[in-house]
């Protein structure tokens, strides 16, 4: 990772976009891992890759989401120009327009239920954009939209690691089970990083959805895993209702909640909190939510 400052924003702004040079530049309150956001005036935002590993969301952000907003219920990120790289920041990075809102995971006042089911008619309204040229899932979208077997050595890799600390046995089951299907229909479009990082609400209510660098087209599986980080109960069967896709569907995005949860666990992923992943895993074991 690369030290990204307010100062290398201001200067990458002042030699690139001398426009905007004289508008405030202050880093968001909570940061991704992927990208840096800071703000820019009133109106715009500046983001950049925090490794070369998500440079490659930039270009495709750029293209995707002009054409994602016409067909979608609710805001996501407006491109409105690309920086590029220079000594003191060696990677592209963008600039867009500023969506007022709170992320789900810092706000308090969440409707859970009524979030259940605006996410879910997201995702199905995202399911039904044209494919177009859209980008096929693989290593641009860390194999979001593909089958979750792509991870199957990490999986293995991370029960060796935990043997003694997560019911090895248990977890093999529900990683066996997500694989016995694959998504049967033409790709369709995925988001990547369903998360409540990348989920603003105005008033408790989903308000818009950001950090599309993960997405594609293909299984749409990936985008259902906040089934188990997030929904509980009867949160979760509004999210599987407003979802409308089939078991199998769900036992593979049980599958990548389980990969998830496990890698992170072993160290072998972004840095997370272990007591929270250890609720996730719970939640895996204890639910498949569609039965």
């Amino acid at each position: 990772m690369i030290e990204i400052t307010a100062g290398v924003v201001h200067a990458l702004i002042r030699e690139q976009f001398p426009e905007w040079s004289d508008l405030p530049i202050q880093p968001v309150a909570r940061q991704g891992w992927d990208n840096r956001t800071f703000r820019l005036g009133d109106e715009l935002a500046v983001r950049l890759p925090s490794a070369e590993g998500y440079v490659a969301g930039i270009e495709k952000e750029d293209g995707c989401l002009p054409i994602l907003a016409g067909y979608l219920p609710l805001p996501v990120p407006s491109p409105v120009a690309t920086g590029r790289p220079t000594a003191d920041y060696p990677f592209p990075w963008s600039v867009r327009r500023w969506i007022p809102g709170r992320t789900v995971e810092s706000a308090a006042d969440v409707d859970r239920r009524r979030l259940a089911r605006d996410l879910g008619a997201f995702l199905a309204a995202l399911r039904q954009v044209p494919v177009g040229s859209g980008p096929v899932g693989g290593p641009h979208s860390f194999f979001r939209g593909c089958h979750p077997s792509v991870y199957g050595h990490q999986v293995q890799a991370a029960l060796d690691m935990l043997a003694g600390v997560v019911d090895v046995a248990a977890c093999q089951a529900v990683w066996a089970d997500a694989l016995t299907s694959a998504w049967p229909a033409a790709p369709v479009w995925f988001h990547g990083d369903i998360a409540t990082g990348n989920l603003l609400t105005t008033d408790g209510v989903l308000s818009a959805v950001i950090d599309f660098g993960t997405c594609g087209v293909g299984d749409p599986a990936c985008d259902l895993v906040m089934a188990w980080t997030y929904f509980a109960d009867d949160e979760r069967k509004v999210f599987h209702e407003a979802i409308g896709l089939p078991g199998d569907t769900w036992r593979r995005a049980r599958g990548w909640a389980l990969w998830k949860a496990l890698v992170t666990m072993a160290g072998l992923s972004s840095p997370a909190s272990a007591d929270f992943q250890n609720q996730v895993l719970a939640r895996v074991l204890a639910d498949p939510v569609a039965h």
